[in-house]
């Protein structure tokens, strides 16, 4: 029976591998989640498994009550949430997802301890047989998820609009931080080589709480892709400690997987954001990004209309979509490839450039395009587009703002100065849509709007493409 079980441990954990590799691309994503949702119910048969060999063959229902319990709880909120959520939410859902696995990561650490301590005789005999590393890895368990699950709530306060997107800040924040993490390194080595500080766990585990708050707070909404792909990788790391706490090879192979995941998307994410891993980790990055506005307009901006817009469409030879968040927002995808392939019609090359940090969470933009069936093969990267965009006949920005910015590349005093952009602002013409002058999520004014070859369409992201929809037809 427990070979059986470790069997499936193991067939499951290869599910979500090979479902890992089938998300990485558009076609096959779908298949991906098929495969790694057939992997967790392998891992739930798996665990039915265990249970009815720890209770020597027994099999009745009262054994798996909160194995069905969980099954149907998750369900009825899991169900609805994934049918009714809106693209414009995912990233909030996603800090939700990092945070409630924090949070199970640091249950299964402490039940795991209160069974050692309470239930199988105290602290001696379990230290006996295993050493001081299970109490290091459930000591690791409790302080990543508790930070991962109270810093995944700050940020999902902030992409909701809950909390102040601007970097909160107090005097002496980083003498409080600094002795917080002190307290809880000497709380781990304390607590490891003597499991038996029961009070020291439970202290250290609000401590770990006050830390992911800590954490967030002090960072800037321009930085959540960051955060939200930092704390997922800290999900993951969390979960793996638990893995070694309960001795649990799927817990630590899917540990591993997230966290590694994690750690290189922070990394792309940093890039991006021209920051150092470095500096994600140990500093509060963002205290100064999105803090800084500079208000007032640095020109004369130029409007037209979706109608006088088509004239110039109508004569381009190539045309560049650069999407972000008002994209989401405006739910304007399906009209976006609507138009795209009217232009394709008229004799028109279309692309598609996505910046890694477009939108409220990393690949945000790539997700949105896909659901409205944009080809894979269409979609460039920063890195690829720039080179090319002076031959761009139209770039037509669509809500993005920050990752536009050319102060990003021409300005040494601004916040954003050294991030990589996609140089809209090099194409021939240059359409924004937005429905105001306003800045973005950095709180940095844009001069790419007062360009001369630079024409803001308000309104709707939405509208605006359905009106210039129906001027291509008209005209047909």
């Amino acid at each position: 029976m427990g070979a059986l079980a470790t069997f499936l441990f193991l067939l499951a954990g290869a599910c979500f591998i090979f479902g890992l590799k089938l998300l990485g691309k558009t076609k096959t994503a779908r298949k991906g989640n098929m495969v790694s949702a057939i992997g967790m119910g392998l891992a739930i048969a798996g665990t039915c498994l265990k249970i009815v060999q720890s209770t020597g063959g027994a099999t009745g229902i009262e054994h798996f009550s909160w194995i069905i319990g969980g099954i149907v709880l998750g369900a009825i909120v899991g169900i609805p949430a994934a049918k009714l959520i809106k693209m414009t939410s995912m990233p909030e859902m996603v800090a939700l997802f990092n945070g409630f696995g924090g949070i199970a990561s640091l249950l299964i650490g402490w039940s795991e301890l209160h069974t050692k301590i309470v239930a199988d005789g105290g602290v001696q005999p379990w230290i006996a047989a295993a050493g001081n590393l299970p109490a290091a890895t459930i000591f690791l368990a409790m302080l990543i998820g508790g930070v991962t699950f109270t810093g995944s709530l700050v940020a999902f306060g902030k992409l909701a609009g809950k909390i102040s997107t601007k970097p909160v800040l107090y005097k002496g924040q980083n003498i409080v931080n600094g002795l917080t993490i002190l307290f809880v390194i000497v709380s781990g080595i304390v607590f490891t080589m003597s499991p038996d500080h029961y009070w020291l766990f439970i202290l250290a585990v609000f401590v770990s709480l006050f830390l992911g708050v800590a954490v967030v707070i002090p960072i800037g909404g321009a930085d959540m892709p960051v955060v939200i792909s930092l704390l997922n990788s800290y999900s993951g790391l969390a979960a793996c400690a638990a893995g070694f706490a309960v001795n649990n090879v799927l817990l630590i192979i899917t540990g591993a997987l997230v966290g590694a995941a994690g750690i290189f998307l922070t990394k792309i994410m940093c890039k991006a954001m021209n920051r150092s891993l470095v500096n994600v980790l140990f500093s509060g990055f963002g205290a100064t990004e999105g803090s800084t506005a500079q208000g007032g307009e640095q020109g004369e901006h130029k409007a037209m209309t979706p109608e006088d817009a088509y004239y110039i469409l109508e004569a381009a030879q190539n045309v560049v979509f650069i999407p972000g968040y008002g994209m989401a927002v405006a739910q304007a995808q399906h009209a976006v490839r609507e138009f795209a392939e009217l232009l394709e019609a008229n004799g028109c090359e279309v692309k598609y450039a996505v910046h890694p940090v477009a939108g409220r969470m990393p690949g945000h933009m790539n997700v949105l395009l896909a659901e409205a069936n944009v080809s894979y093969d269409q979609l460039v990267e920063m890195d690829d587009i720039n080179p090319s965009m002076e031959m761009m006949d139209v770039a037509i920005v669509i809500g993005a703002n920050d990752v536009v910015n050319p102060a990003a590349r021409e300005d040494e005093s601004s916040p954003i100065y050294g991030m990589p952009i996609i140089d809209a602002d090099k194409a021939k013409t240059v359409f924004i849509l937005k429905r105001s002058m306003a800045s973005g999520f950095a709180g940095i004014q844009n001069p790419l709007f007062f360009k001369e070859n630079s024409y803001m369409v308000f309104g709707d992201a939405k509208k605006t493409m359905e009106a210039l929809i129906r001027e291509f037809k008209e005209s047909a």
